[in-house]
Order: structure tokens, then sequence, then C-alpha cells
């Protein structure tokens, strides 16, 4: 059996702190950043919600249950931690409905402003999230992870999927495995679409650790293909002078590969090494073709811009930061150290 947990993934900076993170779930702030403009009328009521030590889900099921409806109507952009503060939109359908009356929803949950529009909320639909963290207990050079966030901000970070991605002690990738050799099988959609996501997502993030550890992840590598900050076209390498420019302004970012059927976008060295990683875990690759995955590109760079770094005491350090959607701030923090999670706020 692989031995997941022993797995390092290559860093870009020499991470000089270790500390603690999410002691309580004010350590963790989230506030989704929308510019979506609503309309104020439509059979859709859009929610902008305050969560505390609450999952995504959890507060979807107590809307919907509030209003009277499947949990299926109710739509959010994406997915927050339950260990946190969150603020987060909402929008349920209420076709031919009023209002619903939310004062029986647990303390939990705090609907700070309600909208009507025409459309309902879809999964990616936001702009960014702006994070707020409280790092506890911290040692280690506090200077150097100063510099380090101001390199952060001209460079970016690696875009690999977090450690939540793969499951609690990396279940999501065990019953994959399990299920991608017969097994087992998923019972529920949702189970599938989670053992899918972290086989694909375990095979992208050796593409881009093997890429950091050669120092080429945010690079121009022969073969490349490339896309936009925003993330939703990608085009190869027209070998353009120009293109450098682009690539040193994080105006355009490297991509790797995201598995699935038909053959790699990317050509010569690049294609070369995606394919080398890729086939380290043959029994992922077999699964997700099967399956119909097909390839896809995610960018291998985060732009992650200016970050506030304010030294709260001599052991205690406070982040403030955007990230665009389906970033993680896990992997920011993995840049400047180690920090751990107290038992008593694990899981979730």
């Amino acid at each position: 059996m692989t031995d997941y947990a022993s797995t390092r993934f290559a860093q870009a900076y020499p991470a000089p702190l270790t500390g603690q993170f999410r002691t309580l779930p004010e350590d963790f702030i989230v506030d989704e950043q929308m510019e979506i403009a609503l309309s104020g009328t439509g059979e859709h009521l859009w929610l902008q919600v305050r969560k505390t030590g609450a999952n995504t889900d959890w507060v979807a099921g107590q809307l919907a249950r509030c209003a009277g409806i499947p949990a299926k109507e109710v739509g959010y952009a994406g997915l927050k931690d339950r260990h946190a503060i969150t603020t987060q939109w909402f929008s349920l359908q209420l076709p031919g409905m009023a209002d619903p009356d939310f004062s029986s929803l647990p303390p939990e949950i705090e609907i700070l402003q309600q909208q009507r529009h025409d459309k309902k909320l879809r999964r990616g639909a936001l702009a960014a999230n702006r994070f707020i963290l409280t790092l506890r207990e911290c040692s280690g050079d506090f200077v150097e992870a100063q510099t380090i966030c101001q390199q952060i901000a001209q460079h970016g970070i690696p875009n690999y999927y977090g450690a939540q991605r793969f499951g609690h002690n990396f279940g999501n990738l065990k019953k994959a495995a399990s299920w991608f050799k017969g097994e087992s099988k998923p019972k529920q959609r949702n189970q599938r679409s989670l053992y899918l996501s972290a086989a694909r997502s375990w095979i992208f993030n050796h593409i881009l650790s093997e890429r950091v550890r050669q120092g080429n992840w945010n690079q121009r590598l022969p073969g490349d293909v490339f896309t936009f900050s925003d993330g939703n076209s990608w085009f190869a390498d027209d070998a353009s002078p120009a293109l450098e420019q682009r690539l040193a302004v994080q105006d355009i970012h490297p991509t790797g590969a995201l598995w699935g059927r038909g053959e790699l976008a990317t050509q010569a060295q690049t294609g070369e090494l995606e394919a080398e990683q890729a086939a380290l875990f043959p029994i992922f690759c077999a699964g997700l073709e099967k399956q119909g995955l097909k390839q896809e590109r995610r960018a291998l760079r985060i732009k992650v811009g200016e970050i506030g770094f304010e030294v709260v005491d001599n052991s205690t350090l406070r982040l403030a930061f955007e990230l665009p959607p389906g970033a993680y701030a896990t992997v920011l923090l993995d840049q400047l150290g180690t920090f751990l999670v107290p038992p008593l706020t694990r899981g979730g």
C-alpha cells in the first residue's frame, strides 16, 4: 500500500518558521469576494452568511430546512473550512415563494444580507477569497519570513492542492485506489467526485513538485503550455520574446496536467516530465481515464499580491492576503514554515 503520508512536496521558499494554526476559529477568517451585481428580482434568494465552526454543506442544509426546499436547490460558490469564521454567499431557488423565516437557524449561522436575483449561484462564481490568518506559538526568523512574503508578492507561490483535498489521513486517495482496483465502489455521487478529484490532484501535485525541485515552476520550459491569470484559457509556447516578460509580471503562468483521456497538451521537455510523473501512478491514471475524464490544465503558479504581515507579539503573527478561487491558504503557509493544527480542532 502506498504511504501517502510520507510524501513531501517541494517548496519554493525556505520556510523558516514553526508554530500553530487554527488554535481558535477566529484564527482563520475567510471572506468571499464577489463581483456579481444582484438584480433585486427573480426566483433566487441570495444570502450573505457568516458561519462559525460549521462546514458549508451543513449550512446549506440548514438554509434548505428553513426554506422548505431540497438541499439541491441551494447554490454556493465553493466549500469553506469548518474550523474558521467564514463569510460566503448562498442562493435558494424559491419560485413563486416568499422569503423564508430564518429565525430558527442555529447560532453558528448569521445572515448578513439578502437579495433576490434571476440566477443560481454556481460553483466557482467568485472573484477571490480574502484571508486573515493568526499564527500562534511561532518561533524562527520573523524578518526572513517577512522577506519571503515580499518575494511571494513578486513571484507567486506553487499552486498545489491542499492536504484537505485528499481527505482525513488521505482517505479520499485510499478509496480512489480501492475503487480503481475494483475492490469497492462509491456509494454516493459526491463521493465519486471527491475520489476522482483526489487522484487527479495527487498526480498534478507531483508534476508541480518536480518542477519546483528543478527550479522552473514559474519559468518557461520547452514544450510548455500557459494560462492567463483568470485561468479560463490556455495556449502553447509561441517562442516570442514577449512571453518571458509576461511570465515575469505574472500575467501568464505555466500549467500542469490534470489527468484524463487524450494526449498531453505539452511537448518536448515538459511533456516528458509530465508523462514520467504520471507514470508513477498507473492505477490513478487508468481509473481517471476509465471514468471518462479528459485532459485539462491547471496553473502551476498562484499570483498572490501584497501580504499583510503583522507581528502581534513575540510568538504571534497575523497574515492578510487574497487568493483566487481554487487556491489554498494552507499552501501559502507551507512556504513560510511548519504550522501544526492542535488536535481539538483537527478534522471537519
